[in-house]
């Protein structure tokens, strides 16, 4: 259902005149709450604002249609470097596909062959059977969404682990520290997990304490650490893409704005892997640096 949103042209011509003087759009949707306008209200005014701007359409006047289910997702520019490659401090990174919605691209290169059997090798006495976020209460648990193994290296827990967290938060573009330590996952014959998004959903404690403490999830970056037989791949069902898992390629993708509006073209899975295994490593990057629960508890103590 729509609703018409009302607002004076004095606020149109404030929030078209920090736009463009490049202001951050969540600085400006803050400083409306702070008069008392709703959170999704002033987040649907600014978005129609950024949307108009950017798209070279004019931009409202003294109204909006506010659809009370879900804002349009604006689709702003890339977290991710723009052109065909770029330099790392260590490696040259080269992008093979783009594309738009979702904010996806498929890099070569990210991982060499030595760096992806060592990653193997260090993660296959530390496997678990993988377990995903219950969103009603927060907890980990088993479930037919996943039939995978997996676990997590601390951020910079060792000398390796720190050189490829250096270099794959260069390939993202956020800060080392905004990163979630690097998983792995082993999916043997007949694994694949169901669609899922990565962002975090604030339906529970656990949930609501990450997002608090270090923001949302804005990116992922899943590398392929061996070349899959015969299925296993990335597949992004909203849009009809499918990655190809090759050893040492990786697929990235975005799905939070600077509005805080979440993508949902982002919804992606694992295709069952028919013949042989598939092990891949993946990075989050939050908004801001990440502190797991643990650092929360220790340091409260």
């Amino acid at each position: 259902m729509s609703t018409v949103i009302r607002f004076s042209p004095g606020l149109s011509t404030w929030i078209l005149h920090n736009l463009q003087q490049g202001c951050d759009p969540m600085a400006l949707i803050q400083q409306m709450q702070a008069q008392q306008m709703t959170t999704p209200v002033a987040s649907a005014i600014v978005a129609a604002f950024v949307d108009a701007y950017r798209s070279g359409r004019p931009v409202p006047i003294d109204q909006i249609e506010f659809d009370e289910q879900a804002p349009a997702y604006v689709v702003e520019k890339p977290i991710l470097r723009p052109g065909t490659s770029f330099q790392t401090t260590d490696r040259l990174m080269r992008i093979a596909a783009r594309a738009e919605r979702p904010m996806l691209a498929v890099l070569e290169g990210v991982l060499s062959a030595d760096e992806c059997d060592e990653l193997i090798a260090l993660a296959k006495p530390r496997l678990t059977r993988s377990t995903f976020v219950d969103p009603q209460t927060g907890m980990n648990v088993v479930s037919g969404q996943r039939s995978s193994f997996g676990m997590f290296f601390r951020l910079q827990e060792n000398d390796f682990i720190a050189r490829l967290d250096r270099r794959i938060s260069e390939v993202m573009n956020l800060p080392l520290e905004n990163g979630e330590g690097l998983q792995i996952l082993f999916y043997p014959t007949g694994a694949q997990s169901a669609p899922h998004f990565d962002f975090l959903v604030p339906s529970n404690v656990a949930n609501r304490d990450s997002l608090a403490r270090s923001g949302q999830r804005v990116s992922t970056m899943v590398t392929y650490l061996n070349n899959v037989a015969s299925g296993g791949e990335t597949i992004f069902p909203e849009v009809g893409y499918r990655v190809s898992p090759l050893r040492g390629n990786a697929v990235y993708f975005e799905y939070c704005n600077s509005l805080q509006q979440l993508d949902h073209a982002s919804l992606h899975a694992s295709s069952i892997v028919e013949s042989g295994e598939k092990w891949v490593a993946t990075k989050w990057m939050r908004q801001r640096r990440f502190i797991s629960a643990d650092e929360a508890g220790r340091a409260s103590m």
